[in-house]
């Protein structure tokens, strides 16, 4: 698992425009980097949504939302609830696996590999300063802003 103070993993991944975005995109800027399951879940929205409507009040970092989903279901995904940041398809779970958040879910009895909700938030050199862990959605953007203003 990713800790404070490491790197963030080099990455190059689609975004929901089909554009490249890899680690070197970010760095000059803070950066909050959210790991969801699924696009258009309850959950998955309750969360993207409070993260586009704190946007402005981030103290200017980037905020990017990862999830196994491809780049054309992250497109409907911002297109349907307005999301004007980054969505990253990490579909091969590279750095999902690098981060430390792919992991081993349950549910209704049965075993799956998912995600575990994380954010990361990233100072201006890429490195970890703060790790949310099974993140509830609700109330979650708040906490991040506090920690930008912090």
């Amino acid at each position: 698992m990713l800790e404070i103070g490491q790197p963030f993993p080099e990455f190059s991944l689609a975004d929901q425009d089909g554009r490249t975005v890899t680690k070197a995109d970010l760095l000059g800027a803070r950066a909050v980097i959210y790991f969801y399951p699924k696009d258009d879940t309850s959950g998955c929205t309750q969360e993207a949504c409070e993260f586009r409507d704190a946007l402005g009040s981030f103290e200017g970092a980037r905020v990017i939302g990862v999830s196994p989903d491809g780049a054309k279901s992250h497109r409907k995904f911002a297109d349907k609830f307005g999301l004007s940041f980054t969505l990253l398809a990490d579909t091969e779970q590279v750095l999902a696996q690098a981060c430390g958040v792919w992991v081993e879910k349950s549910m209704y009895g049965r075993s799956y590999m998912g995600v575990e909700r994380t954010t990361f938030l990233l100072d201006a050199e890429g490195t970890v300063t703060d790790v949310w862990r099974k993140v509830k959605p609700a109330g979650h953007a708040e906490a991040v802003r506090a920690a930008l203003a912090g």
